[in-house]
Order: C-alpha cells, then structure tokens, then sequence
C-alpha cells in the first residue's frame, strides 16, 4: 500500500472514531415538553395579552395582529431560553435538550430562533412531525433544517 493511501485511510478512521454518539431524545419525550412548554410559557402570554393589554376575549378574537403578537413573544422567549440553557422549561422535565448537531453545544439565539420558525413550518405541513418516525436518529424537519439534535441528558 502506498503512503498516501495509508495516511488517507488512517484520517478516515480517525475521523469516523471522532464522531460523536448522541442518545436521541423519544419522539414522545418531545411531544410531552412541548405540551409543558405550551402550559408554562404560551398560556400566560396569551393571558397578559388578551385580560392586560386587551379588554377581554371578543377583542383577542377580533384582532389579526395579537396571535401573531403572541406567537413571536413564546417565540423570543423559546430563543432565549434554548440559546441560553439549552432547553426549555418542557424539556428540562424530561432531561432532554437542544444541541448543535456539528459541535454538540449549545445553539445560538438566531439558530434557535430561526429553529422555532421552522418548527412552526413543520407544524403545519405535519410531514415534518411524522419524519421521526422514520429516521434512526429521530430528527424532525426542522432539526433537519437547523442541523440540531435533541437528545437526552444525563440525570
């Protein structure tokens, strides 16, 4: 064998040893942090919005523009909190959390920013919530599109 096929086979090796091993979060870990997360963190913005800064429901109902007031808050604060922590109230419940696929750390906040917007994309085609369901390493669309893993922590 010649040198530069040894030293290339050796790097591939190496490369391959370098790798790193992630124990994937379950899919229904992830549906139940994201129910946690919906009761812990999008319930009260909706409350503060339609009882504080609106006069009740029937003005919530009838505004276009306080949904999406709402959505972006949950989503600055998902940001925030993903970036910062690298999970959300959800997710540290069921010790799972939000790491970048290439570097195993924490995301930045316009990663897990733009992550949320992708989830949003993902929620309503549905096929980017079922592709985990078909994948050995359980990634959504959106993880997908943000080349992020979710994966379980150590207690």
């Amino acid at each position: 064998m010649r040198f530069r096929d040894l030293k290339k086979h050796q790097n591939k090796i190496k490369h391959q040893q370098e790798r790193i091993q992630y124990v994937y979060a379950t899919y229904i870990d992830r549906v139940k942090a994201l129910i946690t997360d919906m009761f812990m963190i999008y319930a009260p913005i909706l409350y503060l919005i339609t009882y504080v800064v609106m006069n009740g429901k029937d003005e919530f109902q009838a505004s276009q523009l306080a949904p999406f007031v709402a959505i972006t808050l949950y989503g600055l604060v998902y940001a925030v909190l993903v970036s910062k922590f690298g999970q959300t109230p959800g997710k540290k419940a069921y010790t799972i959390e939000i790491i970048d696929e290439s570097t195993g750390k924490h995301i930045s906040f316009l990663k897990a920013f733009c992550r949320f917007i992708a989830f949003l994309f993902s929620a309503t085609i549905l096929l980017g919530l079922l592709l985990p369901f078909y994948r050995k390493d359980k990634k959504t669309l959106h993880d997908l599109m943000c080349k992020t893993v979710v994966v379980k922590t150590e207690v």
